[in-house]
C-alpha cells in the first residue's frame, strides 16, 4: 500500500520538476519485457529500484518503447521527473543485462513515450546451415533456403501508409491500425539478414509477425501477392504467417524532434 502510494506521488509531482533523459541498452532475454509487472523481473522495474537506490527517492519513467518479453534494445529511451542521477551510480547497482549509456537534463516537459517522432527496430535473422553459439538468443537461427529478391519486394510493400491488422495479435488494445512506415529495408551481413524498419510507432508483435510472415515468402510457401493482399485488404491475423521468435529483436533508435 506504500508502495503504491509512494509510485502515485512521483507521478504527481512530476509537472513540478525538472526531467532527465536516459538512453538505455539491454539484453531481453531474461525480462519479462518493458513494462512493471508484480512478481516478475522487468526492465522498468530495475530501472526503478535503480533509481531510487541511487536517488533515495521514488522514481516513475516513463518509456519509447514498451518492448515485450525477450526482446533486446540498443537504443531505448527514458525519462523521469527530476535531475538525473550518474550513468555510473545507476550501472553499479543495476544487473549486468541493462545498462545506462547516458543520464542527462532534458528539455522542461521532456516525455520519453510522447515526443518520440519515431522508432527504428532491427530484425536479425542467421541464415546458415549450422546454429551458431555466440548468436544463441541474439538472432533466430534459420537453416533454410532464403530468396533475398523476395525479401527485398516485401520490405518495399511495406513502406508507407497501411493497415497492418493481419501482424497484431487479434486480441489487442489497439484502436486503430494503420501505421505510417518510413523506411523499411533488408541489409546482409555475412551470414545474417537484418530487417531494419521505422515508423512513429508500432503495434504488438507487428514487426515479428511482418517478419515470420516475410520467411514464408521468401522460401517459397506463399506468394507476394498474398502479401500484398495482407496490406491492402487488411486481412485478418489468422491469414498472415507465424510469429518470428522475440530473441530476433531489438529496439535499435528513437527520433526526436531535436535530432
Amino acid at each position: 500500500m506504500y508502495a503504491a502510494r509512494a509510485w502515485r506521488a512521483a507521478r504527481l509531482d512530476s509537472a513540478r520538476m525538472p526531467a532527465t533523459r536516459l538512453d538505455l541498452e539491454y539484453d531481453g532475454t531474461a525480462f519479462a519485457g518493458w513494462a512493471r509487472q508484480p512478481g516478475l523481473r522487468t526492465v522498468q522495474g530495475e530501472l526503478e529500484r535503480a533509481l531510487a537506490v541511487v536517488l533515495r527517492r521514488p522514481v516513475a519513467v516513463t518509456v519509447a518503447g514498451r518492448t515485450d518479453r525477450g526482446v533486446h534494445a540498443w537504443g531505448q529511451v527514458a525519462s523521469h521527473a527530476g535531475p538525473p542521477a550518474a550513468a555510473r551510480a545507476l550501472n553499479g547497482v543495476l544487473p549486468a543485462d541493462v545498462a545506462v549509456r547516458a543520464s542527462a537534463p532534458a528539455p522542461e516537459g521532456f516525455d520519453a513515450r510522447s515526443d518520440a517522432r519515431s522508432r527504428t527496430y532491427c530484425y536479425r535473422v542467421l541464415n546458415r546451415d549450422q546454429r551458431s553459439a555466440l548468436e544463441r538468443d541474439r538472432a533466430l537461427w534459420w537453416p533454410h533456403g532464403v530468396d533475398r529478391d523476395a525479401l527485398h519486394a516485401c520490405a518495399a510493400l511495406v513502406r508507407g501508409r497501411h493497415d497492418f491488422t493481419a501482424f497484431t495479435p487479434t486480441r489487442s488494445d489497439h484502436v486503430r491500425f494503420e501505421r505510417d512506415v518510413h523506411d523499411a529495408r533488408w541489409v546482409e551481413r555475412g551470414d545474417v539478414l537484418e530487417l531494419w524498419i521505422t515508423a512513429e510507432a508500432f503495434m504488438r508483435q507487428m514487426n515479428r509477425i511482418l517478419v515470420g510472415t516475410m520467411l514464408q515468402i521468401a522460401g517459397g510457401r506463399r506468394s507476394i501477392e498474398s502479401f500484398a493482399t495482407l496490406l491492402l485488404e487488411a486481412r485478418p491475423r489468422a491469414d498472415a504467417g507465424d510469429s518470428a521468435p522475440a530473441h530476433g529483436l531489438y529496439l535499435a533508435s528513437v527520433r526526436y524532434a531535436d535530432a
